[in-house]
């Protein structure tokens, strides 16, 4: 009977069974002996030998966990029934003992005092209930990992979960059911104890659940269930039955929330994933546990006949296969039981495996490619990259930045950027995959500031977009990238490009931005506009400045062409050294001499340590400044390791060396200097011309009031009679009284004007003869971003120019764009405004542009435009508008003498009108492509079509262009090089600034952060004695005391004579394009040469880029007259871009210079800003007046 009730024999079915040819046989799929016995056959094991009848207990395991479950089940079932009854019986009773209240008024005592007795009775279950309240609270929150205990029990119950799953797998080798003595067996004993931590988990989650049948059906409670009761059963039995244990897989399904108890996870897509994979995996496993336990056992109906020995791995391997849809064949199901769960699993796998696998996929692929964390290389620094990432911003830096002329660049480079970079960023990454990594993340998330090590960086470097069409909001996200950097680690050092100077003013406000330390702002809108600034007064300026702080290669042109010297020049850069001891004590033009002779450097500038300690940089600063032991020297030089040579020269070991690549570090002790030495002496120094004879040589000039004396004074105060030039304490006085300069002292200043009064009709400025100005074509509307005309202004309005001095400046373009920019402008002198277009060739008439010094084409509206072919649209048509232009010479020269204008100091009978003091300029421009222009672009690669006579490859880099070259053009990349170049030098942006902003200080900025204007004040010593720094000139060798040198001479003897003479260092030649050819060109394109070599041949045309000091006596002859004429619109011809000396040799010029001269006939522009006309004979002269006769009689 007990066969049939375990279902071993099938009920009926004895008879048949009772026979003697299967007594003792072995089945050989199911390996189970046949017994005989009275009325029964039992199967039994013959591996683990059971009791002598063969009995199976399996039921007696399933049995405990079905009454354990339908047993606690009812009993929640009936409490609630029992509850519901109770209480609607209640409820009943309440409502009869009210209606007898209101039936009954006279019984109201006691129908009031009747209800105590149950509210007497309700007080005791009050405060029982209180005390399960409160067991119960105690319990939620053991289970609910609020706190650390139950964090510590949550985590617990779950690794003790997949213990009991790893003890069932190593079980599921044994038999389905076999006889184990549980003293012995050590997995048991294992089993059991963490089936009792378990049971009593279970308690506390019973406890603490607020709806008892709902927690009686959770999976997890099934769980129990189903795993629990049949092990206490086993250990009572001594046998052990592999049956449902499979059922703590389903534990895998909390893995997500320990995980994230544990703080793990903390992103949604790894929760996800988590999730997914947890569930996937749970079921899986649950599945082939059921597989395996049916297909070893048999169906009951079959007598258990029909099972086969499949593995748990096997299970496993067969239900992959079934949700995959594939199904080999190789293993399957023999069993009804397993075939029929099959094909429900199969539609719920299916439906799973189709949705999960491919999700999950798309999460493991989704993943951050670039989502890990830099590790850092010892004894290597490393600096993060942020801001614009992409493919033209990141190539540009790194061409620069691991230029081969750095010297051994030992820095790894890590991009951060939260959008993945596309194919072409990711192959240039691998090119440079020694020292490039990139991670995908955003500055602003403090995580990935942690993952690329922020905090042990050497620098953070933030690029921005140069093309956005909306500046300020680009300007405003590097902001914020700067204030979050600044907020995880203050000590970080910052270099980032800004687009707008107004927005500097933000980085003022962050607390921990210290420029002082190294933070640097690279304001794009001043540089570029100081930049083409500067060619307004050297043209081709910007060309040479750009070159010098990019890294370039030198490129070998064997043919005597144009681009030979050019690109001979390009391979120059900016370096800077400590200077050798052997300098200390000398003067500046001493040292620089030695350097540009003996080491081949050019040494521009040094780095001077005050009394008190603080440093400045001083440019060309002349005789007065000494030499300190470790000054820090800025130096143009073709190689990092050419400048080593200012450190290692020693006098003792290397005074006979003559050449410089023989002068290496020497062994011999060298002598000790005081680390600081004054600076500017008290006594006046010794006279140049004492030491170098000549008949150039300048007077000595006494101390001006307040100013630092220039022991070399510039050679026009000799053309001066010393009794027109007021007394210096009347110029003093003068000075003190009005407001001429800014409260620096570093630009000219004048109360500011309402643009009503700056703006000129056509008519008007036909009748003002402007000559000599600076002409600015903006284009640009109400809603175009501002460019920043201050910043051009600025350096055309420095203090070191005399008044007289300065160019006229005329804006044509949109009044009401021009209206936006004249609250930064109305402070600024000799500024007008014609309202009109570029492109209109009336507007440029009227502002005679033909006699302007340069031509400077702007436009706001350029990054608007999505077409990169397209932005530069209206800067080319206006500067090809003007290029193609015909002038008549001689209107211009009459209207001058209708107006019976003669320029402040010019008189044409004086000897000053002499050619020497001038410009060199054709004797009549008459075609547009002799005025010049520089044009800036946004696209390089529209630069092509600006020259239709170049042969330039659009694909040809900008610096190669002819173009560029000539000055002509520029555009805003060239600056991506500064970020590089300020990184390796903090000070080569201080130099930079210093030479085209003309003199913009930190504190200058603190104050247009306060006030975003200028504001006026009192000259004093202190404010004067700024205006006595270097500007940058062009020196004509045309005539005057360098002409011998200009025919013929070697550009190293021009560079030692103007030294040593007039403290001028040059550093450059602007020469004609076609000056190589031995025939006549008319093409009066000229291009940039960079530091030539000492024996470099000169040309009579050449323009001479020098460094020179300023003349504190030049404008003293005119101060009465520039006082007086301080208009905005002066019809003056004010002063030219190229500097002549005095003619005080002119009896020695030679005969070929000047028989090229008069055969030119050239009309000269004096230095000072005066027009002279060379007289071409009386016939001439007479023409011009019939002509102008004529004119006004039609």
């Amino acid at each position: 009977m007990l066969a049939e009730a375990d279902g071993t024999v099938p009920h009926g079915s004895g008879s048949s069974m009772r026979t003697n040819n299967i007594n003792n046989n072995i089945n050989p799929d199911s390996s189970i002996f046949i017994s005989k016995m009275e009325d029964v056959v039992i199967p039994f094991s013959s591996e683990v030998p059971c009791d002598n009848n063969g009995q199976r207990m399996w039921w007696a395991f399933l049995a405990s966990s079905m009454v354990t479950f339908f047993g606690g089940l009812f009993i929640i079932l009936l409490w609630r029934t029992l509850k519901y009854l109770w209480t609607v019986c209640c409820h009943c009773n309440i409502k009869n003992k009210e209606a007898q209240k209101v039936n009954n008024p006279a019984n109201t005592q006691a129908v009031d005092g009747a209800p105590k007795g149950p509210d007497e009775k309700e007080e005791a279950p009050a405060s029982e209930v209180g005390w399960m309240t409160s067991v119960k609270d105690w319990a939620g929150v053991m289970i609910s990992a609020q706190t650390l205990t139950g964090r510590v029990l949550v985590v617990l119950v779950f690794a003790l979960s997949i213990g009991a799953l790893g003890i069932y797998f190593i079980d599921s080798s044994d038999p389905i059911e076999s006889c184990q003595n549980f003293y012995k067996d050590f997995t048991l004993q294992i089993d059991m104890a963490f089936n009792v931590f378990f049971l009593l988990y279970f308690g506390l989650r019973f406890i603490a659940a607020n709806d008892k049948l709902w927690f009686w059906l959770e999976v997890n409670s099934v769980v129990d269930f189903f795993t629990v009761p049949p092990v206490f059963v086993s250990v009572y039995l001594n046998r052990s039955w592999l049956g449902l244990r499979f059922l703590r897989a389903l534990r895998l399904i909390q893995f997500s929330e320990i995980l994230q108890f544990l703080n793990i996870l903390k992103t949604s897509n790894s929760i996800k994933l988590v999730n997914l994979c947890s569930i996937f995996i749970s079921t899986w496993l649950t599945a082939a546990g059921f597989i395996h336990l049916v297909e070893n056992s048999g169906d009951p109906w079959e007598n258990f006949q029909n099972s086969q020995s499949l593995s748990y791995w096997e299970c496993v391997y067969l239900l992959m296969v079934t949700m995959s849809t594939v199904g080999y064949g190789d293993v399957y199901a023999k069993t009804t039981l397993g075939r029929l769960f099959m094909v429900f699993f199969i539609l719920g796998g299916l439906a799973m495996f189709a949705r999960y696998v491919p999700e999950i996929a798309a999460l493991i692929l989704n993943r951050k490619k670039y989502g890990g964390s830099y590790n850092s290389t010892r004894g290597r620094k490393h600096i993060v990259v942020c801001g614009h990432i992409t493919l033209e911003s990141v190539s540009n830096f790194l061409k620069d930045f691991l230029h081969k002329d750095r010297d051994d660049v030992n820095v790894e480079i890590v991009f951060l950027h939260n959008i993945s970079p596309n194919l072409e960023l990711e192959a240039l990454f691998k090119r440079h995959f020694t020292q490039v990594e990139f991670y995908q993340g955003s500055v602003l998330n403090p995580h990935d500031l942690a993952r690329v090590k922020i905090e042990s960086a050497d620098a953070c470097l933030i690029l921005a977009n140069k093309y956005c069409p909306d500046p300020d909001a680009e300007d405003a996200s590097n902001i914020m990238r700067v204030i979050s950097i600044k907020n995880y680690h203050p000590k970080i050092r910052i270099i980032t490009q800004m687009l707008q100077y107004h927005n500097k003013a933000h980085l003022l406000n962050i607390p921990s931005w210290n420029w002082k330390e190294g933070d640097d702002a690279i304001c794009l809108a001043e540089l570029k506009a100081g930049f083409i600034a500067q060619s307004c007064l050297a043209q081709g300026l910007s060309t040479m400045l750009a070159n010098l702080f990019s890294m370039r290669s030198f490129i070998e042109i064997e043919e005597d062409t144009w681009q030979k010297y050019y690109l001979e020049g390009v391979a120059n850069e900016m370096y800077t050294e400590y200077l050798s001891s052997a300098f200390v004590g000398l003067s500046f033009p001493t040292v620089c001499e030695l350097c540009y002779v003996k080491l081949k450097l050019l040494l521009i500038a040094i780095e001077y340590k005050s009394e008190q300690r603080e440093s400045s940089i001083l440019i060309n600063p002349g005789n007065h400044v000494k030499m300190q032991e470790g000054t820090l020297g800025f130096f143009i030089a073709s190689d990092a390791k050419e400048v080593k040579r200012a450190f290692f020269y020693c006098k003792a070991c290397h005074d006979d060396i003559t050449d410089p690549k023989r002068i290496k570090k020497c062994g011999c002790k060298r002598r000790e200097y005081p680390l600081f030495t004054p600076s500017y002496h008290l006594t006046p120094p010794i006279p140049i011309e004492d030491e170098h004879p000549s008949t150039l040589s300048p007077k000595k000039k006494q101390r001006n009031g307040g100013m630092r004396n220039s022991p070399n004074c510039s050679p026009k105060m000799m053309r001066h009679d010393p009794l027109l030039i007021p007394g210096n304490e009347q110029i003093e006085n003068m000075d003190m009284n009005v407001k001429k300069y800014d409260s620096t002292g570093m630009f000219h200043w004048c109360p500011s004007k309402e643009i009503e009064k700056v703006i000129l009709t056509r008519s008007e400025a036909s009748m003002t003869v402007l000559s000599g100005h600076v002409v600015v074509c903006i284009f640009g509307d109400v809603t175009s971003a501002l460019v920043g005309l201050r910043n051009l202004v600025m350096p055309l309005r420095a203090s070191n120019f005399h008044y007289h001095e300065l160019k006229p400046i005329v804006f044509v373009g949109s009044l009401d764009y021009l209206r936006r920019e004249w609250e930064t402008l109305h402070n600024f002198p000799k500024v007008s405004i014609l309202p009109g277009t570029p492109l209109s060739r009336a507007d440029l008439r009227a502002v005679n542009i033909n006699l302007c010094d340069m031509c400077v084409i702007l436009s706001a509206n350029q990054n608007n435009i999505d077409d990169a072919s397209l932005q530069d649209k209206e800067c080319i048509l206006a500067s090809l508008n003007i290029k193609s232009m015909q002038f008549d010479d001689s209107i211009g020269v009459l209207q001058a003498n209708s107006q019976g204008f003669t320029p402040p100091g010019m008189d044409r009978s004086s000897p000053d009108s002499s050619p020497v003091h001038g410009l060199v300029r054709q004797a009549s421009v008459t075609t547009g492509s002799n005025i010049p222009i520089i044009t800036e672009l946004v696209n390089d690669s529209n630069v092509q079509f600006l020259d239709q006579d170049d042969d330039d490859d659009p694909d040809t880099e900008l610096y190669l262009t002819q173009p560029f070259a000539c000055g002509t053009a520029f555009a805003v990349s060239v600056l991506d090089s500064l970020m590089s170049a300020t990184y390796f030098n903090d000070n080569i942006l201080t130099l930079i600034r210093t030479l085209v902003t003309g003199g913009a200080t930190p504190e200058l900025e603190a104050l247009l952060a306060e006030e975003n204007a200028l504001r006026g004040g009192y000259s004093t010593p202190q404010t004067l004695a700024n205006r006595d720094r270097c500007r940058v000139a062009q020196l004509a060798l045309y005539d005057g005391p360098f002409a011998d040198l200009g025919d013929g001479g070697c550009y190293g003897d021009l560079f030692c004579k103007a030294l040593k003479t007039y403290n001028m260092l040059c550093f450059g030649i602007y020469r004609l394009r076609d000056a190589h050819l031995s025939m006549p060109s008319q093409c009066t394109k000229r291009y940039v040469i960079t530091n030539p070599p000492y024996e470099f041949e000169l040309v009579p045309t050449d323009l001479i880029f020098c460094l020179m000091q300023f003349d504190h006596n030049a404008g003293q002859s005119r101060a009465s007259l520039s006082h007086s004429s301080h208009s905005s619109h002066s019809s003056s011809k004010k002063s030219s871009s190229v500097h002549s000396i005095p003619p005080t040799n002119r009896q020695n010029r030679s005969s070929k210079t000047r028989e090229a001269r008069d055969k030119q006939k050239y009309v000269l522009t004096d230095r000072t800003g005066t027009c002279g006309i060379h007289l071409v004979g009386m016939f001439s002269v007479l023409r011009q007046i019939v002509f102008y006769l004529y004119l006004m009689c039609i």
